[in-house]
């Protein structure tokens, strides 16, 4: 075998590992759309409605509530209706994500005046460049199969001055934090999840996404190189979540 052809059977080899995960984390997500909203405050004790009203925030949306925002990644909409129920917003939002179930688990939340659900990939986004004036993603770019090409896309969609705008688990803990986090995270949130929506691998495969995901420096230094600006990130409750923040210019 020549080194062409070891290079063209380790790139198949990448792209049809890509697909299998690609396959299995849309499917996940449609089996527990019905129970995914109730697990969720469940195992945050609703702290996951406070982060995103942080998130929301920092997208700035005071700045320019006429204008079209994209929720990328939706799942069953929280961010896209709370964007949209905002008195001070006059604006749209595209909710986008690749497993349609969970947009429709949502759609009982929205007025669809304001929000558009699209079923689409974040690595490959059906919008026109600079149509957006801000993005967010909440507890799911880690789910994409390429971080990097996510983020690429985020900013050629946004235009000039958007802010983007990531909620993720954080990594960034104090030992004691961080022990009790992840006792809690891989062992009580699976037994939690798996009680609620019967789905025996779905909350075995967060805390290992989480594992995976980059750390909140890598993540910022990431999104500068796919060209976005002023990065910066805070984290919240101890460093169990962080909040990224970056500029397209």
């Amino acid at each position: 075998m020549t080194a062409l052809d070891t290079e063209r059977a380790t790139a198949e080899a990448a792209a049809t590992g890509a697909a299998v995960k690609r396959g299995y984390v849309k499917q996940m997500f449609s089996d527990i759309a019905p129970y995914y909203d109730r697990v969720n405050r469940i195992i945050s004790f609703r702290l996951d409605q406070w982060w995103r009203a942080k998130a929301i925030r920092e997208l700035n949306i005071a700045g320019d509530p006429n204008a079209t925002y994209l929720d990328l990644c939706a799942g069953t909409l929280d961010i896209a209706s709370q964007i949209g129920s905002r008195r001070d917003f006059h604006g749209s939002v595209v909710a986008a994500d690749f497993a349609e179930p969970m947009l429709r688990a949502g759609l009982r939340k929205i007025s669809r005046d304001v929000v558009r659900p699209v079923t689409a990939d974040a690595l490959d986004l059906p919008f026109t460049d600079g149509f957006a004036a801000g993005a967010i993603v909440v507890f799911g770019i880690r789910n994409v199969i390429d971080l990097n090409g996510a983020l690429r896309e985020v900013h050629r969609v946004l235009r000039s001055g958007a802010r983007f705008v990531i909620l993720e688990f954080g990594a960034t803990q104090s030992p004691l934090v961080g022990w009790i986090y992840r006792l809690y995270f891989n062992n009580l949130c699976p037994l939690i999840g798996n009680a609620v929506a019967r789905h025996h691998s779905a909350y075995h495969y967060l805390p290992k996404s989480v594992a995976y995901f980059p750390s909140e420096t890598d993540l910022a230094q990431r999104m500068r190189d796919a060209g976005f600006d002023a990065v910066r990130w805070r984290s919240h409750t101890f460093g169990v979540v962080a909040i990224h923040v970056g500029e397209k210019r």
